[in-house]
């Protein structure tokens, strides 16, 4: 059987896109961490920043240097849609290039032997994916586009306006995936709190969470919520039998002005209103901050860095401003210069650092509901991950004692936290 290389950059939306190619092409190719025994490389890239577009350009590079002499190399993805003119003529290392429209017929664009752009946008259907990463734990796409408009964000330009799964689609989804194993699931998509609002449904999130919790024996939690979300939404969340009291609600930035340029809805007041509701009772909060957007003054800088010391986010994600062709941002004449974006990055990374200890010390001493992820590469613990958090990005709870002999991976374990060492918490399995 043939060997198939996939590189799947960027956001998780992007891994539920990659998945489907793998299963796509599984009757073909058997899938390989190996590149140099790869008949067939697939780099599915990200085009979001400068960073994540440096990255995917760098990756291309090196796989095509590194490939065999007669291994194929496909690029696919945001980059290669949003560069389409540009990059098949300055890259010609590259086999085949194709859009953010291809993921579901990724096999007839390879049999084809040609590159091909698709006019409409890729969203998973009742499709097969192969899930990677993880023996329980899956992420499911919501939706693909976004009808918000902000200043700094290219994603509309290149996966257009917001398209909604059906509700039946998503829940069917889970419950295929509960019956190969998996029990853990994240909901993601551009903007998650506007869910079915392109067929004209304000609670489409509501709706979704009420057959969810029609689900035996799975725990599901929501990523990418946005600040014109509602109370309701987040008491709905807390009352859910299935849906973790987790949000992801990426805030940006928090004076009147900042969020006025950077075209985000909604006061600060109701803002900050939300963000209280949020913990009413125990959750989990995760937000991200972009610094040095053009306009910010030193005085919106600080008010931001005093907001999220104040209100102590669970975790916070901090993007420098990356100035993308195609924006309202990129046409703004009053950029901030690079030295002073990073000078202000260091001082707010210093108060997140702060603020994520100290939400891991409110962990010690409780008693919580954990999935096992196995040993760490060192083999000296296990690994284990709170149900409220998300995988791969919230991190985990170091294991080195156990009540039980014989642990699963993806097992669900109650675990006792001892203590905060550095950063780093240490628990006792106790059943």
């Amino acid at each position: 059987m043939k060997k198939l290389y996939l590189v799947s950059l960027g956001c998780v939306k992007n891994l539920v896109d990659s998945e489907v190619m793998i299963a796509k092409l599984s009757k073909e190719y058997e899938l390989t961490n190996n590149l140099s025994v790869a008949d067939l490389i697939i780099i599915n890239t990200c085009g979001f920043i400068n960073s994540a577009k440096e990255e995917s350009i760098d990756t291309i590079l090196e796989l095509a240097n590194l490939k065999k002499s007669d291994a194929k190399l496909v690029v696919t993805g945001c980059l290669s849609e949003r560069y389409k003119e540009v990059l098949p003529k300055e890259i010609p290392e590259v086999d085949i290039w194709s859009g953010v429209g291809d993921f579901g017929n990724i096999d007839k664009v390879i049999q084809s032997n040609k590159s091909q752009f698709s006019p409409n946008v890729y969203l998973i259907h009742n499709e097969d994916r192969v899930i990677t990463g993880s023996s329980y734990h899956a992420f499911i796409k919501l939706s693909e586009g976004c009808n918000q408009k902000c200043a700094f964000c290219a994603i509309p330009n290149f996966k257009g306006r917001l398209k909604s799964r059906p509700i039946e689609e998503i829940v069917d989804e889970i419950k295929r995936l509960k019956e190969k194993g998996y029990k853990d699931f994240s909901l993601a998509s551009q903007d998650s709190s506007s869910y079915l609002r392109d067929f004209g449904i304000k609670d489409g999130l509501e709706r979704l969470i009420d057959e969810i919790d029609k689900i035996d024996g799975i725990s599901v939690r929501i990523l990418y919520l946005y600040p014109a979300t509602t109370k309701r939404l987040i008491r709905k969340i807390f009352a859910a039998r299935n849906v973790v009291n987790y949000f992801d609600m990426p805030i940006q930035h928090i004076t009147p002005r900042m969020l006025k340029i950077m075209r985000r809805p909604g006061s600060v007041d109701k803002l900050k209103e939300l963000l209280n509701e949020m913990k009413k009772e125990f959750s989990f909060v995760r937000t991200s901050v972009i610094i040095g957007h053009p306009g910010e003054t030193d005085e919106d800088f600080k008010t931001l860095k005093n907001f999220l010391a104040e209100y102590k986010f669970d975790r916070v994600n901090v993007f420098a401003y990356s100035d993308e062709e195609g924006t309202k941002a990129y046409k703004r004449k009053d950029k901030i210069k690079q030295d002073l974006i990073e000078e202000r990055i260091k001082e707010i990374e210093k108060v997140v650092k702060k603020t994520t200890i100290e939400s891991l010390k409110k962990y010690v001493g409780k008693e919580i509901e954990c999935f096992l992820d196995g040993l760490t590469e060192d083999g000296l613990f296990y690994s284990v991950r709170p149900k409220i958090w998300a995988s791969e990005v919230d991190g985990d709870i170091l294991i080195n004692e156990s009540e039980i002999e014989t642990l699963k991976t993806g097992e669900s374990y109650k675990v006792k936290i001892n203590e905060l060492a550095g950063d780093e918490l240490i628990g006792k399995i106790i059943r």
